[in-house]
């Protein structure tokens, strides 16, 4: 019993602890009496005096015996919703040490009864020990049985796919739920010797390709995918099946995380997102690299409320840092993610303040207060339509809160200096792209010119970013439609926001100086297949029961993106998945009197800023 409890809360336990014993008692004492009854051809009158009087003393000795040996073993802690094998040994183990006391007992001459009433009353005692704990599980589930094979229009019928451990425990939720009221119809798993046998009382009915003859066979109207340590390529594979159905999907995290996370299966249960539908495992990285990278050293995140700078800093803060500093501009992220940390990470050492990178006097006072070690710099606008119409915007925050904070970094001395980039950085044809292809050459002139190591770090779309298509899709497809898609051949790179932050951690450990890391983002998916995809997987029909619209291209936007400029040329690193391309060389004087005269134009508002960019960066071809 837990030492926090109040007497109040203990009562109840106590007083059920008491009920169960007691009836414990009654059933032992009862279980005796009828070994005696029985050996005595069921005659009360026939039972001889001294054997009533014997049977009276030994069903009160045997009666507390058999109560403490139980309280030994924790059968008396038991929840009985959850009763199981494991209670079930208990009591067998139980029953084994009270038989060597009977042993015992009859060979010493302590008890004197005849044999035969001990070993019926050994055997009954037994049974209704087990009865008395099952009876309970029993009950509900037959109430739970009728209750789910009732009449009842909004049961669904679910269609589990894996029949191992994931989706075992899956039924068994199922099962043992009140909340759950949808019906386990039949399950798919690859396994040809599990054809045709039953996992749950559900039958195993066929593998990935019997799925569409299964759904309309056993009238699916839900699918859960619950293969926990399927690869992403297996994963895909059956969900691209499963979309083709028309039934609502769900996904099972690995029993790993149910574990973790210390909750239940039917809760976890999730909606198949974008990352499903990658065809790739997650990336993983050196943890003990970033560790020794991060741990007991000053990090400094600017932008650090965003879907970005966020996860840095959450990643960071598990590397024990001497110090983490959130620097934003956007006071309400800035909170949330400092809420966040306290709670998650109660000893981290946490500064979070605001402030914008275009602002001199603050960075100085900030950067010479704190002496960061590390600079991760994730503040900037990104959003391609809305920097086309803003383009001075674009430069005051981009290129020049980049340019005043790579100063800032190599006047306090800090050891290096990350950007992150991104892949519409090559071959701009928007201004936000040209904008961080500035920002990399300012981090690249500065690394020529001061001690800091400047690098940057180069990747595509991350999954569920501020702004990204994925939760746009969500909400439309939760709207009820429609979908908007910019052009059907439109195709991206992804990533998940964790993957990208780690890799750009280990590129920083990495770094040199001077590179610009380009992370390998897999093979790049079209946004049409995955808009449908992501219908079919809610339950509906793409352009039946949620059309798809194409919007045709905004202002700036490619049909495809780039990682890499041909100039740059491609160095592996000890990750596969972390490329370098090399620095190009350029005039660092004639870049600064370009970069005072832009610095002039954005904040006189000039019309035609962009073609004062163009001059400045050879490969920006803005559409005209």
């Amino acid at each position: 019993m837990s030492k926090g409890l109040s007497m109040k809360e203990r009562l109840p336990i106590i007083r059920k602890s008491f009920l169960i014993a007691l009836m414990d008692f009654v059933c032992v004492a009862g279980s005796y009496f009828l070994g005696l009854w029985v050996r005595y051809d069921f005659s009360f009158n026939a039972i001889p005096y001294d054997f009533k009087a014997e049977y009276l003393w030994f069903a009160a000795l045997w009666g507390v015996l058999s109560i403490v040996v139980f309280s030994i073993f924790n059968l008396y802690k038991s929840v009985w919703t959850f009763v199981s094998t494991d209670e079930f040994f208990r009591i067998v183990v139980s029953y084994f040490i009270l038989g060597l006391l009977g042993a015992i007992g009859i060979v010493t001459g302590l008890f004197n009864m005849p044999y035969a009433c001990y070993i019926i009353g050994f055997v009954l005692s037994f049974c209704f020990s087990v009865a008395i704990r099952f009876s309970y599980r029993f009950m509900r589930q037959v109430r739970l049985y009728m209750k789910r094979h009732s009449p009842d229009s909004d049961k669904k019928n679910v269609m589990i796919i894996g029949a191992g451990m994931a989706g075992r425990a899956l039924i068994t939720e199922f099962k043992n739920s009140e909340h759950i009221r949808d019906r386990i119809a039949c399950v798919i798993d690859d396994n040809p010797q599990k054809r045709g046998k039953m996992l749950g009382g559900a039958p195993i009915v066929g593998n990935r390709h019997d799925i569409p003859e299964a759904v309309e066979k056993y009238k699916i109207d839900k699918i859960i995918y619950a293969i926990a340590a399927g690869d992403a390529d297996t994963r895909k594979q059956i969900l691209d099946i499963c979309s083709k159905t028309g039934c609502q999907v769900q996904v099972l995290p690995a029993v790993y995380q149910l574990v973790n996370g210390n909750v239940s299966v039917g809760n976890q249960l999730r909606k198949v997102d974008a990352q499903d539908l990658l065809g790739r495992d997650p990336i993983k990285v050196n943890m003990d690299e970033i560790f020794e990278f991060i741990s007991g050293k000053v990090v400094m995140v600017t932008g650090g409320g965003g879907s970005i700078g966020s996860e840095l800093c959450r990643q960071i803060a598990r590397s024990h840092p001497k110090l983490l500093i959130i620097f934003d501009i956007y006071e309400n992220n800035a909170y949330d993610i400092q809420m966040e940390l306290q709670r998650e990470c109660p000893g981290l050492n946490l500064e979070v303040l605001i402030g914008s990178v275009r602002n001199t006097a603050r960075l100085d006072y900030v950067l010479g207060t704190y002496k960061p070690d590390l600079v991760f710099h994730a503040a900037a606008h990104k959003h391609v339509p809305l920097m086309e119409d803003s383009p001075n915007e674009a430069i005051k925050n981009n290129v020049f809160g980049t340019y005043k904070m790579a100063c800032a970094a190599a006047k306090y001395g800090v050891k290096r200096f990350v950007l992150i980039s991104t892949d519409k950085a090559v071959n701009p044809t928007n201004i936000m792209g040209a904008s961080k292809r500035l920002c990399e050459m300012v981090v690249q002139m500065m690394n020529r010119q001061s001690s800091t190591e400047f690098v940057a770090v180069r990747f595509g779309n991350v999954l569920g970013s501020n702004g990204s298509v994925i939760p746009l899709f969500k909400k439309q497809i939760e709207a009820g439609g429609p979908v908007t898609v910019t052009h059907p051949d439109i195709i991206r790179y992804f990533m998940t926001i964790p993957e990208a932050v780690s890799l750009v951690l280990q590129a920083g450990y990495y770094a040199k100086g001077g590179e610009i890391f380009v992370l390998d983002m897999g093979e790049p998916v079209k946004i049409d297949t995955m808009a449908r995809q992501l219908i079919r997987l809610s339950g509906f029909e793409p352009d039946i029961d949620i059309k798809v619209e194409y919007t045709g291209l905004r202002p700036g936007e490619k049909l495809y993106e780039e990682l890499l400029m041909k100039e740059e040329g491609m160095q592996d690193t000890e990750n596969k998945l972390i490329h370098i391309g090399k620095p190009i060389e350029m005039d660092d004087e004639l870049f600064k009197k370009q970069l005072v005269l832009l610095d002039k134009a954005s904040k006189d508002e000039k019309s035609d800023i962009k073609s004062l960019v163009e001059e400045i960066v050879p490969t920006y071809k803005r559409k005209k």
